[in-house]
């Protein structure tokens, strides 16, 4: 006879479901779910926001391939309706943003909601699920004998396309004259780098990545366009989409993004996406990685190949070429302050090809996801699709953990803008508690998206009341992040020149011991350079 909490069971189900990391803020009553889960062998990192906690915990689903389980403590079973402390039905709340929620009805069935919870965030699309713990469950007791044991659940089924299906797809795409792939996160996250890499070589065709996407295959790959991308997207006849949604940062695949008449090949394992906002010449059901070798196995039978000499090819280099010649003008500018591009051509000299890089923001992510290459898949990490800000700090604390459990040697850099760093900074105390190297990067322009020099603050402030004459964009010139990352033990460094950023960057990554905040001062009105189309938003690129 052995009696085990509610507490217990619940690590003990995670642990048995190979969930290695718990993320969180713990409180009544969660507390002893968190110990009883240390002391099962899951690693728990304690978090200042519950929010930064969620967005690090799904920074290692995509990381390990494990996407978040979220626990929630909720009022005792017995008070329900009653008004009891923060009652609200979280389960009914959270049916609508999570593919499974649902409150174990007993201790006993603890075990059975946990792994369902886990297979179902991993099948299919992978996405966020919740349990929920009513505070009565947490510490009541039960007869171990009386808890059916519930395996780990198996990988997810990998699904192949139709072979019909791969034979109209290569058909499609055989008849091109001006062929791109687009490499998604779902590619990123299906494992599919070896396989692409050889069809992309082996077919001799351009890629694209979103920002997602980067890495899946390296940035300064030979048959990556992305200095190109414009000029990619609207003149190519077919398009293969690589586990890539025709959302708005595709721009729906409609004009006058997209030519009008461009044949597109759908590959994805949601049935639920294939069609959406155009119809797809070809659509392939299933996982990226399996269905890529599909496509070789056929290309292999009768040895296509994309020409290199196309008048395709030509285009898209000499727009590269041309990009790039401007980018570089920008870069190489010698002003004080400096501008985006003196910040990035510096960063992205002196950063490790093999570091993992988190970025938010608005023009700091924009212009980082053109500046700063990835070479290793699943090695960059930002706001992604939704945009959100302030996922920086909890996605830079989840890749420093993982490093750091896997021995990697790699190093985590986080670059943001100065407003999406104050969403979550405290963090930063998160980081020099667990003595995680990680490496800030703060551009600040004062501002969101820009910003007024200190002259000109302290001349509004003269004006009138700030809350009336201030534009809504301006944050605190020079405000001093640098100082809250020195008052919890990291370092902190004050950089307005080229020579500064250089010398505090190469420092920084020296350091193992700590974290480290580089506080980049840049001109208030720096901003991106011209693009060829306005985008939809300030953000998307």
């Amino acid at each position: 006879m052995e009696d085990v909490t509610g507490a217990q069971l619940i690590a003990e189900a995670l642990k048995a479901q190979n969930v290695e990391y718990m993320f969180g803020i713990v409180g009544v009553p969660v507390i002893e779910v968190a110990m009883a889960a240390q002391a099962s062998g899951i690693k728990y990192v304690g978090m200042r926001n519950e929010q930064a906690a969620c967005y690090a915990a799904s920074a290692v689903g995509y990381l390990t391939g494990r996407p978040v389980i979220v626990i929630g403590g909720s009022s005792d079973q017995n008070q329900e309706t009653t008004g009891a402390f923060q009652e609200f039905p979280q389960v009914e709340a959270c049916r609508l943003y999570s593919k499974f929620s649902a409150r174990p009805s007993s201790l006993d069935m603890i075990s059975s909601v946990v792994e369902k919870a886990v297979r179902t965030s991993m099948y299919g699309r992978p996405g966020a699920v919740y349990v929920d713990i009513s505070g009565d469950m947490v510490n009541a007791k039960v007869d171990r004998s009386r808890v059916r044991e519930v395996p780990c659940c198996p990988p997810p089924p990998v699904s192949m396309a139709d072979h019909m299906a791969i034979t109209e797809a290569l058909d499609v795409l055989k008849g091109a004259k001006r062929p791109l792939l687009i490499i998604g996160k779902g590619a990123a996250h299906g494992r599919a780098e070896g396989a692409l890499r050889e069809l992309v070589e082996g077919c001799g065709l351009p890629f694209l990545p979103t920002p997602m996407g980067k890495g899946v295959l390296p940035d300064d790959h030979p048959n990556c366009v992305a200095a190109a991308r414009s000029r990619a997207l609207l003149q190519s006849d077919v398009v293969v989409l690589l586990g890539a949604r025709l959302n708005w940062i595709l721009h729906f695949g409609l004009p006058p993004r997209f030519d009008p008449h461009v044949k597109v090949i759908q590959v994805d394992l949601c049935a639920e996406e294939m069609g959406n906002n155009m119809q797809p010449a070809a659509a392939l059901l299933g996982d990226v990685n399996a269905i890529v070798k599909q496509l070789l196995e056929y290309v292999h039978k009768d040895g296509w190949k994309y020409p290199a000499d196309t008048e395709w090819w030509t285009t898209l280099k000499e727009k590269m070429a041309a990009n790039a010649t401007m980018t570089k003008a920008l870069a190489l500018q010698s002003t004080t302050p400096m501008n985006y591009y003196q910040v990035f051509h510096h960063i992205s000299q002196l950063l490790p090809h093999d570091c993992v890089i988190v970025s938010e923001g608005a023009n700091t992510m924009d212009i980082g996801r053109t500046m700063l290459n990835n070479y290793l898949p699943r090695h960059r990490l930002d706001a992604g699709t939704f945009g959100t800000m302030g996922v920086g700090l909890g996605f830079a604390i989840a890749a420093a953990t993982v490093q750091r459990n896997q021995n990697t040697g790699q190093r985590v850099v986080c670059v943001e803008g100065d407003s999406a760093f104050g969403f979550s900074g405290m963090e930063v105390e998160t980081m020099c508690r667990y003595k995680l190297p990680v490496v800030i990067i703060v551009v600040n322009n004062n501002g969101i998206y820009s910003g007024v020099d200190a002259e000109t603050w302290e001349m509004m402030g003269k004006m009138g009341d700030l809350t009336t004459v201030a534009p809504p964009v301006t944050l605190l010139p020079e405000a001093r992040y640098d100082e809250v990352m020195n008052a919890f033990g990291g370092r902190g460094f004050l950089v307005r020149t080229e020579e500064e950023l250089r010398s505090a960057l190469q420092l920084s990554l020296s350091d193992w011991e700590r974290p480290s905040l580089l506080n980049v001062l840049i001109d208030p009105s720096s901003d991106r350079k011209q693009q060829e189309f306005p985008w939809l938003t300030r953000s998307n690129l």
